[in-house]
């Protein structure tokens, strides 16, 4: 079975998960691991790793034949972890290094109780939808990431005065928001900058995508949860000539004229769940529902 790990620092929470986690693989026989090759000179600079390992990354793709992906750290890790993989079909393992962890969701705590099984299949995938997103004109599309497993956010550059956003859903006027920007995001996003805005929270596996004002000043602008088959253009006026675009991790300066058209990736990504793992559980134990002392 082949394991790819990849994480974005080195700091010793990480170390010493990857001494667990290969501690872990180690019990198992043909068990093949490799490295992001940036995280893989970190471990390597901090003498964590003991032998040498194979690596992917900008000049290798990851192999194919890969069984699982490791990601680890917190959900941010994870969102770059899913331009890795694109249309790939490998799931995704999230230890969680960070703070919160929504979809890093395997504590450090319960890597040797978890991790085993992957090896006698105790597990089901959460397949997620992801946002794909376009700029007219072409030359805007350089991102780092392709892809965005959260969100795509317009918002205002260098001002304080706010943005219009024109948005259509399928070429049809839907409104003009007067706001700090827009967020549109997906299931999996729902629990993240979109609910700080005040948007709802949605079941992850749900085909729906959310539109989610930042500071609207029209005071009737309520999020907007829509289906996940339509295509939503955006174009962007304010008092700046440019204006920013956000994909989950990433951040570029955009000119007003340019459009914005999003739409459903043609693939899904697969999050591996364990027996003991659920998206309620995770509402419970993430944002204390429940939590109540008449409970």
């Amino acid at each position: 079975m082949k394991f790819a790990i990849y994480g974005q620092t080195s700091k010793p929470i990480v170390q010493n998960i990857i001494l667990r986690l290969l501690a872990v693989f180690n019990d198992y026989e043909s068990t093949e691991i490799i490295f992001e090759s940036h995280f893989y000179q970190l471990l390597k600079h901090t003498n964590v790793l003991s032998q040498d390992y194979q690596t992917f990354g900008q000049k290798v793709d990851l192999p194919s034949d890969t069984d699982f992906f490791i990601s680890v750290g917190g959900d941010g890790t994870m969102l770059r972890a899913t331009n890795f993989i694109k249309n790939m079909n490998i799931p995704i393992v999230g230890i969680n290094a960070g703070r919160l962890g929504f979809l890093a969701n395997v504590q450090q705590d319960d890597i040797e109780k978890l991790l085993p099984n992957l090896f006698t299949h105790s597990y089901k995938l959460s397949k997620r939808s992801l946002l794909s997103m376009q700029c007219n004109p072409p030359k805007n599309n350089d991102f780092d990431i392709q892809y965005a497993l959260n969100e795509v956010t317009v918002s205002r550059k260098n001002t304080t005065s706010m943005i219009t956003v024109d948005t259509y859903l399928d070429n049809e006027f839907l409104a003009s928001y007067w706001a700090d920007g827009l967020i549109i995001s997906t299931p999996s996003g729902s629990t993240g900058y979109s609910l700080s805005c005040g948007g709802p929270i949605i079941e992850p596996e749900t085909g729906c995508f959310v539109l989610t004002p930042l500071a609207p000043h029209n005071l009737n602008v309520r999020p907007l949860v829509i289906r996940d088959n339509l295509e939503i253009k955006l174009k962007v006026s304010s008092r700046e000539k440019k204006f920013l675009v956000s994909l989950d991790t990433t951040t570029k300066t955009i000119a007003n004229e340019t459009e914005i058209i999003i739409s459903k990736a043609p693939f899904t990504i697969d999050l591996v769940e364990f027996p003991t793992q659920s998206f309620i559980k995770t509402l419970r134990n993430k944002l204390l529902w429940g939590e109540d002392k008449r409970n």
